[in-house]
């Protein structure tokens, strides 16, 4: 009981003063030694009695410590049980948290498949028709520029043979004079088979771009049949008749001396001037179904006997012009068909031009689709992302994630043989709250 530190330096002080008591005795007179030693003895007194309370304070908390050996080791016996159930939770957590990211994987995995077979299926149904659309938009403009080069390139060679047919054609027609004489619809007919021949020649396709003996009315219900109706774009025509005078040219080309021939050509002249008046009176601008233009053109199919009367009478021309005719010949016909054929070209090249914007209008469109679907497969990208964020944030980055909690009970003791990552354990110990969860924090 005496092992105390402080009992012993008690006893200490107290042999000092007592030797302190006899020195003084000694030394300083009995009287005054007596009255230190009963201010000593007084003192001795005091210090004995703090000393029992010390004592006495001692012995309780040697008691309290041995009831605390006796609580811990209660507490101890107790604990097992505790830390038994403690490792079967950690142990049945692993097992949720493995199940969970198994599940968030495969949830994952399965959604990600699900919009990437989607986009493919999407870009394949846009991309086909646009990639079949934009092929056949190619080859369309291949095409126009390879007819185009190949009408240019045909073109300087027919207007090359085209002199040397109008001179084989007059030809022909002076060997056929001697036939046709006196046999008007036998002229005629060559005519028409002459202009129908500079037709066929010129590019434009019967029923297409001209029509041949169509039979039309005026209001007074007479009927006439031109001999050639050209259609125009922008909803015009043009007739052409042909009208052959061949005997009073046959006079004048045949003629041994200067009066047959004056003779001859004024005949000729008169024949033409005839047909002139005859053609204006027909007046063909006035017939139903028809949307000619103001001047009818008057073909002459033997090119001489055209140029003979226009040269010997300078005023024919104007004379035909005041009756809204237009005298030709088969090469300056062959040179309006040829432009009315160009004419035509340039309208199916414009007509081409307007089914190549519709058709891009059209490929805009489906551009404009394709990004919408895009947008769509962003936004399921966004929703499947938020999803898995979500889950995430209840294993390991939310506020009481499953991973926090594990950690929590490994911290009271559960027995555990792996360790998390570290970044992953230190975002569950440390979540990172959103606006929402924060609010919810704070209230």
């Amino acid at each position: 009981m005496f092992t105390n530190p402080i009992v012993l330096a008690a006893l200490g002080v107290t042999f000092v003063i007592a030797m302190a008591i006899g020195w003084l005795v000694q030394s300083s007179g009995r009287r005054q030694a007596e009255h230190r030693a009963v201010t000593l003895e007084a003192t001795n007194e005091q210090l004995a009695e703090q000393l029992e309370r010390h004592d006495n304070r001692l012995q309780h908390k040697e008691q309290e410590l041995n009831q605390l050996h006796s609580a811990l080791a209660d507490s101890r016996a107790r604990e097992e049980p505790l830390r038994h159930q403690v490792q079967q939770a950690l142990d049945s957590e692993k097992r949720l948290t493995l199940q969970f990211e198994n599940l968030a994987n495969r949830i994952f995995d399965n959604k990600s498949q699900q919009l990437s077979e989607q986009s493919q299926s999407q870009l394949s149904a846009v991309l086909t028709p646009l990639q079949q659309q934009l092929e056949g938009f190619r080859k369309q403009v291949q095409d126009s520029y390879t007819s185009e080069a190949k009408e240019r390139f045909a073109l300087k060679h027919q207007l090359e043979d085209l002199k040397a047919m109008n001179l084989k054609m007059s030809e022909d027609a002076l060997n056929l004079t001697k036939a046709l004489k006196g046999d008007n619809k036998a002229m005629g007919n060559w005519g028409e088979v002459v202009l129908a021949r500079l037709l066929s020649q010129s590019g434009l396709r019967e029923g297409h771009e001209y029509d041949t003996q169509a039979a039309l009315k005026q209001d007074d219900g007479k009927r006439y049949q031109p001999d050639v109706i050209v259609h125009l774009p922008d909803d015009k025509d043009v007739v052409i008749d042909s009208k052959v005078s061949l005997l009073g040219y046959e006079r004048f080309y045949n003629a041994e001396n200067d009066d047959d021939r004056q003779r001859g050509l004024r005949d000729h002249l008169a024949s033409v001037r005839a047909h002139i008046k005859g053609l204006s009176d027909k007046d063909y601008q006035q017939l139903n179904g028809i949307r000619t233009l103001d001047y009818v053109l008057m073909f002459i199919p033997v090119e001489p006997a055209f140029l003979a009367a226009i040269e010997s009478d300078p005023e024919l021309v104007n004379f035909a012009l005041e009756r809204n005719i237009l005298l030709t010949s088969p090469t300056n016909l062959m040179v309006a068909l040829r432009t009315i054929n160009n004419l035509w070209r340039f309208e199916y090249q414009s007509r081409n031009a307007q089914e190549i914007a519709a058709q891009a209008g059209k490929i805009y469109d489906k551009l404009v689709g394709f990004s919408d679907d895009l947008l769509k497969v962003g936004r399921a990208l966004d929703t499947a992302q938020g999803s898995y964020q979500k889950a995430l944030g209840k294993f390991s980055s939310g506020r009481g994630n499953l991973l926090r909690q594990a950690e929590q009970m490994k911290q009271l003791g559960a027995t555990t043989s792996k360790q998390p990552q570290a970044a992953l354990l230190d975002d569950a110990l440390n979540p990172v709250l959103d606006h929402r969860e924060a609010v919810d924090a704070k209230e």
